[in-house]
């Protein structure tokens, strides 16, 4: 028997959602189910759907990092006809084809803004006569909010609605308790699957890398303290004052801003874009120096270099301080609040984690392949 598979997904900033689902989906499709993705933003040109099928939902996303809010891809806000044409355009998405699973990206453990779309969704499929087999799909770290009582709504309607939870993350690191109050409420419906990510990168060519402190800012966008502090942290530093630093500076920076950066570089000091060989470099590296975001982490994870962590915390983003904790409490990082950042608290800091063992740990990896093992089970079991 074939099994179908709908998969919707919603990135609002970042890429990371829809990277993550689209990896889930190709490893069902490898599987041999006919995948459907149906992203709620513009799906990055960049990236390989391979053999999905993809549906563009009318598309929406967060103007800011506060989240509080959904516009479309033009800045205009959503209104009650949006929401009812993104309804409509769902629903009918899942209904063209006898879907076996539904398997929505984060949410209900974030994305409750989107709670007018998939309630309905999941109010249509459970009316099936013969419903699919609901999971949800999450990175390791949730967001943590300040109202108790959106947590809660967070495991009620999981355990109404869902019939799998899938947590891409290492328990040895990072569980669902670490950042969920209610972990143990769903517990029977919890699996995880390792990170997704982590594949194979190109190689370094030359000597880079070696014994260096790679400074890293993801796409850059929002690491502005953590470049300007590291530019002028080199001389401050007692252990690192004599090894290269390298900052790689991501593509979101602008042109005349990297120039910038590039002007303020101190002698042993190199500023370059980001490089596809990231994670090789950090293997050779002598420490990392970064925000806290799932990507980034996953690489320092996999190349057990110590690293010095300036949690992403504007707004009300509590995930990457959550996850840059859970690393220090295992002796992995040191962190330091963006709030307040000098030269010279982050110089102590890279002093602090140069001090730290290299890690031998292997990490838990082949999250989309492990997720659609998972899920794979879990629909022969229902038909069973």
């Amino acid at each position: 028997m074939s099994f179908k598979a709908f998969i919707h997904v919603q990135h609002l900033l970042g890429t990371g959602h829809v990277v993550r689902a689209a990896s889930i989906g190709k490893a069902l499709a490898a599987r041999g189910v006919e995948v459907t993705l149906a992203s709620g933003n513009r799906i990055p040109p960049t990236l390989d759907t391979g053999p999905l099928a993809i549906v563009e939902l009318p598309a929406c996303k967060s103007p800011d990092a506060a989240f509080k809010r959904l516009v479309t891809l033009d800045n205009e806000v959503i209104d009650a006809t949006w929401k009812s044409a993104r309804v409509k355009a769902s629903i009918q998405a899942f209904e063209a084809k006898d879907f076996d699973l539904l398997l929505t990206e984060t949410y209900p453990f974030g994305r409750r803004q989107l709670d007018f779309e998939l309630t309905p969704l999941l109010e249509s499929a459970r009316a099936r006569a013969r419903p699919p087999h609901i999971s949800t799909s999450i990175r390791d770290i949730l967001v943590r909010k300040k109202e108790l009582w959106k947590e809660a709504w967070m495991a009620d309607q999981a355990l109404k609605y869902y019939d799998r939870i899938l947590i891409h993350s290492d328990p040895d690191f990072i569980q669902l308790a670490d950042s969920f109050p209610f972990a143990d409420r769903v517990a029977p419906l919890v699996r995880y699957t390792g990170y997704v990510g982590g594949g194979a990168r190109p190689a370094v060519e030359g000597s880079d890398g070696e014994d260096e402190v790679i400074i890293s800012c993801g796409g850059g966008a929002v690491a502005e303290g953590l470049l300007s502090a590291a530019l002028d942290a080199r001389p401050l530093s007692r252990r690192a004052e004599d090894t290269p630093w390298r900052v790689l500076i991501g593509h979101d920076v602008s042109p005349d801003a990297f120039a910038i950066y590039q002007r303020s570089a101190g002698e042993g000091v190199i500023v370059q874009r980001a490089r596809g060989d990231f994670p090789e470099l950090l293997k050779r590296a002598r420490l990392s120096v970064s925000q806290a975001g799932y990507n980034t982490v996953l690489d320092i994870l996999i190349a057990g270099v110590p690293a010095v962590f300036v949690p992403f915390a504007q707004a009300n983003e509590t995930e990457q301080s959550q996850r840059a904790q859970a690393l220090a409490s295992h002796g992995r990082a040191i962190v330091v609040p963006e709030a307040g950042l000098t030269p010279e608290r982050l110089a102590a800091a890279i002093d602090d984690a140069l001090a730290l063992p290299r890690s031998h740990h292997r990490v838990m990896l082949g999250g989309a392949e492990k997720s659609a093992d998972i899920l794979l089970e879990d629909l022969e079991a229902r038909k069973g």
